[in-house]
């Protein structure tokens, strides 16, 4: 079928609005879609972002903890050497040496336990900090969408959908109108956008000869496709 480009996206609105007549569809806004599509994404975020915050936390904690522990090594280290240097028994000496050589190799473990923590806590603030520059994206987002969706609804309500079919059908041509309500009759769609791989009307995506088919015709006519037989609008 062939229609000027200038009125496929008229005729692929009044299949869009017949569609929403006839099967009761949802007559969410796009707009209202965008804007809760938006918010399930910022909530998802959130909680991402606060489990990001509690693992630099946790990890925070940890980090104190080994300071702790060598801080505690420390001490025991600077008694032992300070009772070796008053102490005279051969075997309490050996006690004491060995005590402090087991006490310098747990500081020797301690020191890198603590640099691999402040490594992985570089990493994990990093982390919370990138999540958190998405979340306030998507709040400005979600913002924005939240107007858009108001203004999309309130301009909805004060449209008839059977009125705005009948204004987009006295724009298009008496054959094409014909040749829509055929095809609609034969599979509940008639005309659907096709977005380069995908119909709209079977929701299919088609193989590449079939695409290169539909992307090649020319743009005033309207190619059908291979599975439901609507005619598609190219975007």
């Amino acid at each position: 079928m062939k229609l000027d480009r200038s009125l496929q996206h008229v005729l692929l609105e009044l299949a869009t609005t017949e569609r929403v007549l006839n099967a009761g569809a949802d007559s969410t806004t796009p707009e209202q879609k965008e804007y809760e599509r938006l918010q399930g994404e910022l909530a998802r975020m959130r909680e991402a972002a606060g489990s990001a915050q509690l693992a630099v936390d946790d990890m925070e904690t940890e980090i104190l903890r080994i300071q702790e522990d060598e801080r505690k090594l420390q001490r025991r280290e600077r008694d032992d050497k300070a009772q070796l240097t008053a102490e005279t028994d051969p075997d309490r000496r050996k006690d004491l040496e060995h005590d402090r050589y087991a006490t310098k190799s747990r500081l020797t473990d301690i020191h890198y336990e603590l640099k691999e923590a402040h490594n992985e806590i570089h990493a994990l603030r990093n982390n919370r900090d990138v999540h958190g520059a998405h979340v306030s994206d998507l709040e400005r987002k979600v913002e924005v969408a939240a107007r858009a969706a108001e203004a999309a609804n309130e301009a909805a309500a004060n449209i008839n959908p059977r009125e705005k079919a009948d204004e987009l059908r006295s724009q298009l041509p008496a054959d094409v109108i014909a040749a829509y309500e055929d095809r609609q009759d034969e599979n509940d769609v008639g005309v659907a956008a096709f977005n380069g791989r995908v119909c709209g009307g079977c929701f299919i995506q088609l193989p590449s000869a079939d695409r290169s088919r539909i992307n090649l015709a020319p743009e005033n006519e309207l190619p059908t496709c291979p599975n439901c037989e609507s005619f598609l609008v190219r975007s």
